[in-house]
């Protein structure tokens, strides 16, 4: 713990004390017994000690990271710290900018914000009884499947009721050109006209799964200015797309009326990660096409095995030109956040999913190291080559490139 300035430790304790305070004051009650009252000051005090160490620790973390940061670095990030947690659009969005880019000094920078946050957002929750601060909804479906209007009229729902939404919607990058359209937000022009919301559209760069490598930061960011509804937006086009499924509370699945069949239904593995699928453009000529597609998903789901205890997937239909079903929708949503938050199934899903992304990340920085080796790097496009040309096997190439690695470290 060398290191830790006193302002550190003061900053540490001053929530903690808050916290300490409001449980000392709630054992000041008309005592059922000396024993009861001795037992529950012994927890809360374990209790608080608990969270003291653990904001100590992470305070000390982030402090050492800020060290190696220049004067002027750290006066930014205090300047996109004080704005994100008052709300400011604008210092959310150069914050997810920050996070989002590759340059490593940058990403240093990310990482004390990031920090900094999260330990906010941990003092908010422990106010909040434990209990999450934001819902964060994963939307996925075909392309055609009309994710972007109905996230639009949804997105005003919300808002209209007193929330703060903020859409993550995710674009496809080029394979050729590496470019991104990025035009989902063109497309939501009225809710991204309302001051309770916020769009962040980002290009995926390649990355598997239908979401940026960020995405998960960018959601930490985004509750942190206060933002209680997250939904994000992903690129559903393959049986592998459903790595969002790892980053939010609920994986809602939208498919058009020319979905498929009942046999199509069990043949995606998308399907598989579903909490709920809602049937879109349930009106005028494809309102009898809605119904049918339904009922041989009803059918389809009841094959898949269950993934949670105390919730079965649900299929329901959805337009969001006439707004049918939207308000139902919500009311389902809202019902699998309790169950999930009764049962405690949502704070093991939650903790799961930061060690899944741990090691994602893991293994991302892990290539990149790899392909940037000195002992590898001038070896990799001679290799390429002869695996090319068929004169070296893929796997000999590969080996070869691991045992150069392996003694070199």
């Amino acid at each position: 713990m060398q290191g830790i300035t006193l302002c550190s430790i003061k900053t540490s304790a001053y929530p903690v004390c808050r916290y300490f305070n409001r449980t000392v004051v709630s054992l000041v009650k008309p005592a059922q017994s000396l024993g009861a009252v001795s037992e529950s000051c012994i927890w809360k005090t374990n209790s608080f000690l608990k969270l003291f160490r653990k904001r100590l620790c992470i305070s000390a973390v982030a402090h050492q990271d800020a060290d190696n940061l220049t004067e002027k670095e750290k006066r930014l990030l205090s300047n996109l710290y004080t704005g994100l947690i008052s709300g400011q659009r604008a210092c959310l969005a150069e914050a997810i900018t920050l996070v989002e880019s590759t340059h490593i000094r940058k990403r240093e920078m990310a990482q004390v914000l990031l920090q900094r946050v999260l330990s906010h957002h941990r003092e908010q929750e422990t106010l909040n009884s434990g209990e999450p601060l934001a819902f964060r909804v994963g939307l996925s479906g075909p392309p055609g499947a009309g994710k972007s209007t109905f996230i639009e009229f949804f997105g005003k729902t919300l808002t209209d009721e007193g929330h703060k939404v903020a859409v993550l919607a995710v674009d496809p990058s080029s394979s050729t050109s590496g470019g991104s359209l990025l035009g989902d937000k063109t497309r939501m022009t009225e809710l991204s006209r309302d001051m309770n919301a916020y769009i962040r559209p980002s290009p995926t760069r390649g990355t598997l799964g239908g979401v940026t490598r960020t995405t998960n930061e960018a959601i930490v960011l985004c509750e942190g200015s206060g933002y209680n509804i997250i939904l994000v937006e992903t690129v559903g086009v393959g049986q592998s797309e459903f790595a969002v499924a790892d980053m939010v509370d609920m994986f809602v699945l939208l498919l058009p009326p020319a979905g498929g069949d009942e046999l199509q239904g069990i043949k995606r593995g998308i399907v598989e990660m579903a909490d709920l699928v809602a049937i879109t453009k349930a009106d005028g000529d494809l309102l009898i096409p809605a119904r049918k597609i339904q009922t041989e998903y009803v059918s389809a789901l009841k094959l898949l095995r269950k993934r949670s205890r105390t919730w079965n997937p649900q299929v329901m239909r959805i337009s969001a030109k006439t707004g049918e079903g939207i308000q139902d929708l919500w009311k389902k949503m809202l019902e699998f956040q309790n169950s999930m938050l009764t049962s405690g199934e949502l704070i093991t899903k939650r903790r799961s999913q930061q060690r899944v992304w741990m090691w994602n990340l893991i293994q991302e920085n892990v290539l990149l190291h790899f392909r940037n080796h000195p002992a590898v790097k001038h070896q990799i496009p001679i290799l390429e080559e002869r695996v090319r040309t068929g004169t070296l096997s893929p796997g000999l190439a590969a080996d070869m490139l691991l045992n150069a690695f392996s003694k070199s470290s």
